[in-house]
């Protein structure tokens, strides 16, 4: 499970560069760009998908690996 939590973490920096690419840290306009990504960015809700359920994932291997 080592090498399931390092394929989990690459995913994580992975989607979350390209989500930060795209996200705005404005407290007006957060809600905004998360919208944008989802609706108006290229894949931009598997990215966002694929972040979320990759970060259970994560702790999921964490936790079957200790």
């Amino acid at each position: 499970f080592g090498s399931m939590l390092l394929t989990c973490s690459a995913l994580q920096i992975i989607t979350g560069f390209f989500l930060a690419i795209h996200y705005t840290a404005n407290i007006n306009l957060a809600f905004s760009s998360i919208i944008h990504i989802t609706r108006d960015v290229p894949y931009g809700w598997i990215m966002q998908n694929t972040h979320a359920i990759g970060a259970s994932l994560f702790f999921i291997c964490i936790y079957i690996h200790i």
